[in-house]
């Protein structure tokens, strides 16, 4: 297998959004969870996606997984590695995406890696080094409010500068619209001034395919996944891609059976979906306080669920707004407070699939991650497209009759996307 583009994600929607958009693009993308074990069996693509859960653990834990999906990538002959990450650049000072980036730049021996979270098609952009939601800066959007890494400063230049050992430049807009070859030159003028990273501004998608070309000429990048899409245009123009056609046919035979959904995100996005999701099947809202202090938490979810699923899909959410999952920390640590729901929705997930269940929404890049660990899935075929950045996925490589996903980001997805997605999965 020789690849087109390695790519390097810190959670798992994250890495689902970045498939979904290479498939799109007309790569033949795989997700996998972790680095694979050499025996695994994978098709012949033009894209990997090793789906790590990194963002928010230990930055020497995540420095040492993610140099350990880069050795993997390039030994089945990757020249380019993307390490995808949120298009909110969620990270606090101590990492995880200055240690990470600083690792994977070292170990190519890049001068300088390109940097932007910009994805214009999801109101993402970068302006003069400050990251956009909308017409508004992060700092002053509903996205800054993220559970586990609050984002409080726009300016990326700055939060990065604060997270890696080496300066941060800016290519900024007007170099961008001249094209990868002012692209490339403002990055070797960077480096010259001993910087190791540049942001770069992104406002519009046209700006994405110049940015790819000139990355293209390193060995790693750091970005969301709309630099991803720059990246499949520039590879596939240069004649470095397949050019297969997206995979919304991927998925085989229809599944079938009962299915459920599991919702551990705090977002407003999430929120709204829930309550659309109550006029249309069955939703239990645990009390996450319950889950953190209550001997035998699951037992009950699942009975309620399991008695259910015979009449339809079940919606089983821990969701609650930002000021309660603040008050909810500040009494029994963040991480506590976490790990305990992340692990209640990953052991229901668990009892749903052993008794029968093959069909899961999973809301919650953290929730993703745990059930996707506690199922042990190496791998995902990408299907469909449900909302921007949210494919369908059937499971691969696990030995067990297969399974269709879909895993979202909090954020993502309209206020009917559990209707949405269970429509995808036959």
């Amino acid at each position: 297998m020789t690849l087109a583009l390695g790519c390097i994600a810190d959670d798992y929607t994250g890495a689902s959004d970045l498939a979904n958009t290479l498939t799109l693009a007309g790569l033949r993308t795989v997700q996998t969870i972790g680095v694979p074990a050499d025996d695994l069996v994978l098709p012949e693509v033009d894209a990997i996606v090793v789906a790590l859960k990194s963002r928010s653990i230990e930055a020497s834990k995540a420095v040492a997984a993610s140099r350990a999906a880069d050795r993997w990538l390039r030994a089945r002959g990757a020249c380019h590695v993307l390490f995808k990450i949120c298009s909110t650049f969620d990270s606090t000072d101590a990492g995880n995406i200055g240690p990470v980036m600083d690792a994977l730049r070292a170990d190519s021996g890049d001068a300088i890696v390109l940097v932007t979270p910009a994805f214009p098609q999801n109101r993402r952009t970068v302006y003069q080094g400050n990251l956009f939601v909308g017409s508004v800066p992060l700092n002053e959007s509903p996205l800054k409010d993220h559970p586990l890494n609050p984002m409080r400063d726009a300016n990326l230049v700055r939060v990065l500068a604060r997270q890696s050992a080496s300066a941060v430049g800016l290519v900024d807009l007007a170099v961008v619209q001249k094209g990868a070859g002012a692209i490339a030159a403002r990055l070797a003028e960077l480096a010259a001034g001993d910087a190791g990273a540049a942001i770069v501004d992104v406002v519009e998608d046209s700006n994405l395919e110049a940015i790819g070309h000139a990355a293209l000429g390193q060995k790693v990048s750091v970005g969301a996944s709309g630099f991803g899409l720059g990246l499949a245009q520039a590879l596939l123009a240069s004649g470095r891609g397949a050019a297969g056609a997206p995979a919304s046919g991927a998925l085989g035979e229809p599944i079938g059976g009962p299915a459920a959904c599991l919702a551990g995100s705090c977002s407003q996005a999430t929120l709204e979906q829930i309550a659309r999701a109550e006029t249309l099947m069955p939703v239990l809202r645990l009390d996450p306080e319950a889950l953190i202090t209550a001997p035998n938490p699951v037992s009950p979810a699942l009975a309620w669920a399991l008695e259910r699923l015979p009449s339809g899909p079940v919606l089983i959410a821990t969701s609650a707004t930002p000021d309660s999952v603040a008050a909810l920390q500040a009494k029994h640590g963040r991480d506590k407070a976490g790990h305990a729901i992340e692990q209640a929705l990953s052991a229901i997930a668990a009892g749903l699939v052993a008794a029968g269940v093959r069909r899961l929404v999973i809301a919650g890049g953290e929730t993703s991650g745990a059930v996707v660990d506690r199922l042990a899935i190496p791998a995902f075929l990408i299907g469909p497209e449900i909302a921007p950045g949210v494919p369908v996925l059937r499971t691969a490589g696990t030995g067990q009759p297969d399974m269709l996903l879909a895993l979202k980001s909090g954020n993502f997805g309209g206020p009917d996307f559990f209707a949405d997605a269970l429509k995808l999965m036959p």
